[in-house]
């Protein structure tokens, strides 16, 4: 079975936030995408699982983002939440910002739920013993531009101020929590007309997509009202300003072809820990078994994903052209990417990710492919 190796030419998720706070001359910052604009203010927003692949296909329910479609970038390894953020603020892909995943181990933590900040699948709040700016200690984004004298905010929701992955690779704006669509588009409105930069986020297209399906009637709903909250952004853009939508990632229906590995005791024998997700596992081996769990999981995943050894997901590229030292221990032994709609569940330990319809994390183009729609006054 021939790997995936994504293409390190290929714009990026990565490549956004430095290319707009080029296009508005802030130095230190290269245009890694050229954006021919004369730039005053701007908005990177982000919107939680809006896939390229799902965006043109119901092109019709958000005719104002179909209106603003441009190039189509790649999001990279694993095509995740936590990834995707830490590309927005860091300007890296994730084998050197680190964040491998959903779930993925540290050493002396354990495996630790990046989106939570807590150990998997359960316990207390990990900030004091993995202090996110250790985990994560790269300069962000946004600390280098307020470094450049650029007014930077993060805009996201209220419940995210302060969480363990905001400090790790958003750290460095200000935090202005926000509530609802509307609250979030007045803001974004706001700041982009009193000349600074900031960072939006949305969630709701995501989470829709996970309980309901990508492209089931209620997505469609809720990309209808992403639409509209544009489309108020857009009108109220001041001459200079400028909005730069994208996604962390695309999203797939996950169908009957599900493995259960708390199930299969074959697939957890010589192994000490699982992370990642559904579409996307870090298999960690006991010392010595390997090679014995590469073999078996091959043999029981077949052509369903790609299992692979870490040492052979990082010389395809899939974390990058770089992996920091410090990251490659976070990823595992072995590296499982789904194809077509498989998923790999884990309904003892992970009940309600496993009972999700909408999935993401793997190689295929419907998760790696995200949309980047402009819009510029």
């Amino acid at each position: 079975m021939e790997l995936p190796r994504p293409d390190p030419a290929a714009p990026h998720l990565a490549d956004v936030t430095p290319s707009v706070l080029a296009a508005m001359g802030v130095t230190g910052f290269p245009p890694r995408i050229p954006l021919p604009y004369d730039v005053a203010g701007a908005c990177v927003l982000l919107i939680d699982g809006l896939g390229a692949e799902l965006l043109d296909a119901h092109a019709q329910d958000a005719p104002v983002l179909a209106g603003l479609r441009g190039m189509t970038l790649q999001v990279g390894f694993p095509a995740t939440t936590a990834a995707g953020l830490a590309a927005v603020g860091t300007g890296c892909r994730s084998g050197e910002h680190g964040m491998v995943g959903m779930s993925f181990r540290l050493p002396d933590v354990g495996v630790i739920n990046a989106l939570r900040w807590r150990p998997h699948p359960w316990g207390d709040d990990l900030r004091e013993t993995a202090v996110p700016e250790v985990v994560q200690p790269r300069a962000t984004i946004f600390e280098r531009a307020v470094s450049a004298g650029v007014a930077v905010s993060v805009i996201s929701g209220a419940q995210f101020a302060g969480s363990g992955l905001t400090r790790a690779v958003l750290r460095g704006g200000d935090y202005v929590g926000v509530h609802a669509l509307g609250d979030l588009a007045a803001t974004i409105g706001a700041t982009i007309a009193g000349g600074g930069f900031c960072y939006g986020y949305h969630a709701d297209l995501d989470l829709v997509g996970h309980l309901h399906g990508p492209g089931s009637q209620a997505w469609r709903l809720q990309l209808r009202q992403v639409d509209r909250m544009v489309e108020s952004i857009v009108e109220g853009l001041p001459s200079g300003g400028l909005l730069a939508v994208v996604a962390d990632h695309g999203m797939v229906a996950v169908d009957g072809d599900v493995i259960d590995i708390d199930a299969i005791g074959a697939l957890r024998d010589g192994t000490e820990a699982i992370g990642g997700e559904v579409r996307a596992r870090h298999i960690y081996t006991r010392p010595g078994a390997a090679s014995d769990v590469l073999a078996v999981w091959r043999e029981i995943l077949g052509e369903r994903a790609w299992t692979v050894s870490g040492e052979e997901a990082v010389a395809a590229g899939w974390f990058g052209e770089h992996v920091a030292d410090e990251v490659r221990p976070r990823i595992g032994d072995v590296v499982a990417a789904a194809r077509g709609s498989t998923g790999l569940l884990r309904r003892t330990t992970e009940p309600v990710e496993s009972s999700l319809v909408g999935q993401h994390g793997s190689l295929t183009d419907a998760e790696q492919r995200i949309p980047l729609l402009l819009a510029h006054r």
